[in-house]
Parts: C-alpha cells; structure tokens; sequence
C-alpha cells in the first residue's frame, strides 16, 4: 500500500550512507525525502547541489533532508563524498520504499520502455503524516519550491 497525504508514513528503516535511516528517530523534525533516478547523472547532480546548498535553511526550518535511489551504498559513498553533499542518501535497491512511495514508473529511453524511478518529492511533517507531494519532478526550481514549503509549516 503506497503512502497518501493526510495519512501517517508507516515506520521504515532502510541503509543510509552515515548509517541506517530509521523514520521514526526523526519524529519531531520534518523529512524532506527526495527520489532520484540515478547517481552521477546530471539531472540528479543538479538536484543534490540544490540540496546542498540550500541545507542551511532546510537546517533552520526545522527538516532533514535525504536523497533515495536504487543505487549501491558504495555508490552513493562515492556520488556524496564527490559533490560533498551535506545530507544523506538512502539505498533501495529492493525498492521498498520506491513501492513504499509508489515511484516507480515506466519510462522512455532512448526510444525504449525501461522500469526506473519518476523523479519525486515528500514532505513527512513532524508528526509523522505525508503532508506534500510531488512528482514528475523537473529540477530548475524546485529545491528553492520545497524549501518555501517547509519553511511555511
């Protein structure tokens, strides 16, 4: 059953470079989790230093920030500690929370149907209920959409 907003997140621990995530040790915070494609690819590049540049103000707001994607935790390591992002990426490569969230969709490649993540927001207010969404993200701007958000709850 995939999440809903105005419903409460069901609690969920997944590996995380700097250690495993865990939802509820966040309670009382806001949680901004963003999914992504795939790391070192230029759109998800241009989404993570959007991230990380705005952290400070994600930080004052109350909200952590953490990217997701099916990438290895070696991968991720690698994409975080290269573009020094100051926040952490999570690992599905299950797709436990991609189904959790319900982000995977069927795209189009260089002309052919290919499974992968849609590019999406979620904002899990402190109490724990998802109380935003977005999808079929397009990056310019919407670092800058989210962090107007958050600062406005």
């Amino acid at each position: 059953m995939a999440v809903a907003v105005g419903k409460s997140v069901p609690e969920f621990t997944a590996a995380c470079t700097g250690g495993d995530f865990t939802l509820s040790a966040h309670q009382g915070s806001k949680v901004v989790l963003y999914f992504y494609p795939k790391d070192n690819t230029p759109g998800c590049t241009n989404e993570g230093t959007d991230f990380g540049e705005r952290i400070d103000r994600f930080r004052a707001a109350g909200t952590v920030v953490v990217g997701v994607s099916r990438d290895s935790l070696k991968s991720h390591e690698g994409f975080k500690s290269k573009l020094g992002f100051p926040f952490e990426l999570i690992s599905d490569p299950d797709e436990a929370l991609c189904t959790l969230f319900d982000v995977i969709k069927m795209k189009n490649m260089y002309g052919k149907q290919v499974r992968g993540i849609e590019r999406s927001t979620f904002v899990i207010g402190a109490d724990g209920t998802l109380v935003r969404e977005w999808r079929a993200v397009k990056v310019p701007g919407h670092v800058d959409e989210v962090l107007e958000f958050v600062q406005s709850i």
